[in-house]
């Protein structure tokens, strides 16, 4: 599950612009309610406001966060609780970072790099988690792995083929565009480098141009619109899109590419019990690029009030690092064998921020996610970023097939939300359903941990979920007694319930949130460790 991706924006540019220029205590606390009447925020926000919005209080910031610092600040005080694993199985996740290399888990039962399995769990050398990717990083979509088997005899062969040729039609005119987009704003960034005589030109500087200059002209036209998009500059317009011509081009050498195998680990993917052990012990990004990993395992773990970066949601944490997402779709195989080394090495809550529609083994993850739940660790995913009703949408991995009977009760599927309380709360990109979405969570532009002591805003499901798993672990930090379902429970029990109508989907429909949730809330650190507490002392 990729970050969400701006095609609309510079599909709008084209139109726009180019055309235009020719180209454990008791209960101590009250849990919120009636956040309904809460005002509407009205100035943007700060800051340091944009950079935390996912802690921040509805009712006194009037963002839709999860109460997170009121949480720390009236409830959690000083109080560490016990320490919980979490794991992330996701890409490469940088365990160096500055950020997070205090809150790494380390398998104290293998010897570091003596080439032998100590603890006989069938990994060798897994001090910090596992690569089940190893030395490999593009892959593939499924559905065209479905393709290039050449088995017709697939159920979903036809509808895989249809996709891909609406797939690379769409991504080819994405290529055009783009490439169309970036030549236009560098030469607008010529232009006006060579009108002030400097590179670092400013903002200011350019609204502030009156000339006739036809060439000029054009140019601040571009700038214009790139400034009226939120960006700053154009060479933040410039790295932005070089970003999406990167993706682009990912998708169609590598993800589209029905010719290209990325698979370097020696097995055979259709076999579940091929080739034990494959991989490797390192769950580093194999590229500064590879970003994911971290950015999700911040949002849950960032060292707290250490001076650098941003807090986690978590503070008494270790995470389980656990590669197993390629740049394209991951194999059910490698996410299977993930959740049960995730399971067997201590993890009490995983966070599986990946996701895609097709799924030809997905009967070896639901059998990985009950032996979680058998095990009792909570298993919190990610909705997806395509903008449907996953009731009728595929998406996968899922603790049932459709909406049929749940497997285990250990799934927890998660929304996203942005920081806009009012009509446009849900994140465009959001997945929803009311069955097989339970909650929602901030996941619009979150600040977090990247690759190489950096950090960045980011968005998608895939920052909503490692949030939901942040107060997962704080629950089960605070209050070790409580079971995995309990904790579920909680989250979905004691979230803020919104009663007003909200816009989902590609089409803009509008909803409440009990209608495209099982709970109709957005999850509440605050009132989750209330309600946990209440539950935790009445045993």
């Amino acid at each position: 599950m990729k970050y969400t991706f701006k095609p609309l924006l510079y599909s709008f540019f084209i139109s726009a612009i180019l055309l235009s220029c020719g180209a454990t205590t008791g209960v101590l606390s009250t849990p919120l309610e009636n956040i309904d009447t809460s005002p509407l925020k009205e100035s943007d926000l700060t800051e340091t406001e944009k950079n935390s919005w996912s802690h921040l209080d509805l009712a006194k910031d009037t963002i839709p966060g999860m109460s997170v610092d009121k949480a720390y600040k009236d409830i959690i005080k000083n109080k560490k609780g016990q320490t919980v694993i979490v794991a992330v199985i996701d890409s490469g996740t940088d365990i160096d970072h500055e950020d997070l290399d205090g809150v790494i888990w380390t398998n104290k039962n293998e010897v570091p790099n003596n080439g032998k399995d100590d603890d006989n769990n069938g990994y060798i050398d897994d001090i910090h988690g596992w690569n089940f990717v190893g030395d490999g990083y593009n892959e593939q979509l499924e559905f065209v792995r479905i393709l290039a088997s050449g088995d017709k005899s697939n159920p979903r062969y036809t509808e895989a083929e249809a996709e891909y040729n609406s797939e690379y039609q769409k991504y080819s005119g994405y290529k055009a565009q783009y490439d169309q987009i970036y030549e236009a704003v560098a030469s607008a960034d010529e232009t006006f480098a060579k009108h002030f005589g400097k590179s670092d030109y400013t903002k200011k500087e350019v609204l502030a141009i009156k000339s006739e200059d036809e060439a000029l002209g054009k140019a601040k036209q571009v700038a214009q619109f790139i400034y009226g998009n939120g960006m700053e500059s154009m060479a933040d317009a410039k790295k932005d899109i070089s970003e999406g011509i990167i993706d682009i081009n990912d998708r169609l050498n590598y993800n589209l590419n029905k010719d290209f195998s990325g698979r370097k680990t020696g097995d055979n993917p259709n076999d579940l019990n091929d080739k034990p052990g494959y991989g490797n012990n390192n769950p580093r990004p194999s590229k500064k690029t590879e970003s994911h990993g971290t950015h999700v395992t911040g949002i849950i773990a960032a060292e707290r009030n250490n001076g650098k970066g941003m807090n986690g949601v978590a503070n008494n944490v270790k995470i389980m690092s656990i590669r197993s997402t390629p740049n394209g779709d991951e194999y059910d195989k490698d996410v299977a064998l993930a959740i049960r080394y995730a399971v067997d090495n201590g993890a009490k809550v995983i966070n599986a921020s990946f996701g895609k529609s097709y799924s030809p083994h997905s009967d070896w993850v639901r059998n990985a996610i009950k032996y979680a739940a058998e095990k009792d660790v909570l298993f919190v995913h990610a909705a997806g970023n395509d903008s449907k009703d996953i009731d009728t949408a595929k998406n996968f991995p899922n603790d049932a097939v459709g909406t049929g009977p749940e497997v285990a009760d250990n799934f927890i599927t998660v929304g996203s939300l942005t920081h806009n309380y009012g009509s446009n709360m849900v994140s465009g990109f959001s997945n929803y359903g009311k069955v097989n979405v339970d909650v929602f969570a901030p996941g619009s532009e979150i600040y977090s941990t990247t690759p190489e002591n950096e950090y960045e805003l980011k968005g998608g499901t895939s920052m909503a979920a490692p949030n939901v798993a942040g107060v997962a672990a704080l629950i089960r930090s605070q209050y070790p007694s409580l079971t995995a379902v309990q904790v579920k429970k909680i989250l979905m029990d004691s979230g803020l319930p919104i009663k007003a109508k909200v816009t989902v989907g590609e089409n803009k429909d509008v909803k409440t949130l009990s209608e495209i949730s099982t709970s109709g809330r957005i999850v509440n650190a605050y009132n989750a460790l209330i309600m946990a507490s209440q539950i935790a002392n009445s045993k």
